[in-house]
């Protein structure tokens, strides 16, 4: 058993090897096809780069789903692709798990609980998910890392900044620079349980509040910086809900707002991956107020100086308000530099159709009648021919998970095709912006968590 353990992580390793030939083999391909104008090749190749990375089922994955949420970073093809990547690495078998454990927690780790599954309840990108009771008869979730991540993803950043770099050199409106590199330092952070525990813990004291939103609780003498211990979250998968009654879809989209904008209007506070799979869904049939979100996953938490989040409604405020001068104001805030006044125009197209919903004062779906499979395309492409008369843009660290975030939020909706007054929720969420309060909130919020102030 234990060689066939070996075997398996050696085989891993092996991936990880083959994934630079795979990749670079592609790469060439839709080099050539930009070239020479290949007609259908961007599908194909699209495909067969999603097939490349995923063969690997582990972290490179999850920068490469970083990758297709970042608007018009890839062609529409390869964006469609990449985020069909589902996190799926093949799991620690039991004899494996008890070993691992047993390096977390020491010997006697099995008595420390009342019950532990040996048998993965969900596979991660970076490890496993185990069920587990606490002695208190508590229902656990232990998120065990696999091994060796670390190596793991210094692998797949090295890929990712050959993959920036090609982006570059076909495709320069857009300078990605500074975006490997809050990447590369977000994906480090998630290897660290005891930081993600840190973040569980400021998000259900900021979150306190919310009936509607649930944050697990942490059980720190269960947890190591390579397996984290914390409540086990009865909840649904978040599609199973596409079909059901309007009232109850929007009321699970009300909290997923909620879950999103409180932490980031009063903190500066943001979660990075807001993809389908970190929410479930509690809730009673027939009484549509009482559902509500499980929110999962801690790993990618983005802590903002107070001024980024002032820069956030600087740009609101300038866009609902026709005011120029103040979208230019926060898009230096934000860290963008050289801007003129052709330049800033462009960055408002997309602005303007992130913000679009919480501009317009009425009921309406995100999409609005466009269809979801056509929702931003129009955007990114205006946005990308302008840039190429007017760029390049150097895309500040800052801007990257806040703009992905809110695709992924967006995703959410248009996934349960919520309708909802999106600017009345935005307005009683963010109240009377102040950076002096925010900040406040803030550093008191960390202080609890144990985190520090951000830079």
């Amino acid at each position: 058993m234990q060689d066939e353990e070996a075997n398996r992580f050696s085989a891993r390793a092996a991936r990880y090897a083959q994934v630079g030939a795979r990749a670079g083999t592609v790469a060439a391909r839709i080099a050539r096809a930009r070239l020479l104008g290949t007609s259908g090749a961007a599908s194909r190749n699209a495909a067969a780069l999603a097939q490349a990375l995923g063969a690997l089922k582990g972290p490179v994955m999850k920068v490469a789903q970083m990758m297709a949420t970042v608007p018009d970073l890839l062609p529409p093809e390869y964006a469609e692709e990449l985020q069909k990547l589902q996190c799926e690495a093949p799991p620690m078998g039991a004899a494996f798990v008890k070993r691992r454990m047993q390096a977390e927690l020491g010997a006697g780790w099995l008595s420390r609980f009342s019950s532990f599954d040996l048998v993965p309840a969900a596979a991660a990108s970076l490890g496993q998910v185990h069920r587990a009771t606490a002695k208190d008869g508590t229902a656990l979730a232990c998120k065990l890392q696999y091994p060796d991540m670390q190596s793991a993803v210094e692998a797949d950043l090295r890929q990712l900044e050959v993959a920036f770099a090609l982006h570059r050199r076909l495709n320069p409106v857009i300078d990605t620079r500074e975006m490997a590199k809050e990447i590369g330092e977000r994906v480090r952070e998630e290897l660290d349980y005891r930081r993600e525990a840190k973040h569980a813990v400021l998000y259900r004291n900021i979150l306190a509040g919310a009936a509607d939103v649930r944050v697990p609780g942490i059980w720190p003498d269960l947890s190591t910086s390579r397996l984290l211990t914390m409540q086990w979250l009865e909840g649904r998968k978040l599609l199973e809900f596409k079909d059901a009654e309007g009232s109850v879809r929007n009321k699970i989209a009300e909290a997923i707002f909620k879950a999103w904008w409180i932490p980031f209007s009063r903190y500066g506070v943001i979660h990075g991956d807001a993809h389908l799979g970190n929410y479930s869904v509690f809730g009673q049939a027939k009484n549509e107020h009482a559902y509500g979100i499980n929110l999962l996953d801690y790993g990618c938490i983005r802590i903002f100086p107070s001024r980024f989040a002032g820069g956030v409604v600087d740009l609101y405020e300038g866009l609902l308000h026709n005011d120029f001068d103040r979208t230019v104001y926060a898009y230096r805030t934000w860290g963008f530099c050289g801007l003129t006044k052709d330049l800033a125009e462009t960055l408002n197209i997309w602005a303007r159709f992130i913000y679009a919903p919480l501009l317009d004062d009425r009921v309406r779906s995100v999409a609005d009648g466009i269809s979801p499979a056509r929702y931003g395309r129009k955007e990114a492409f205006t946005v990308h021919q302008a840039l190429k008369k007017r760029g390049p843009v150097l895309v500040p660290r800052e801007f990257v998970f806040m703009d992905r975030a809110a695709i992924g939020l967006g995703s959410a909706f248009l996934h349960l095709d919520a309708k909802l007054n999106f600017y009345r929720l935005f307005h009683e969420t963010m109240g009377t912006f102040s950076d002096t309060a925010v900040r406040a909130r803030q550093a008191l919020a960390l202080a609890k968590a144990g985190l520090p102030l951000p830079a």
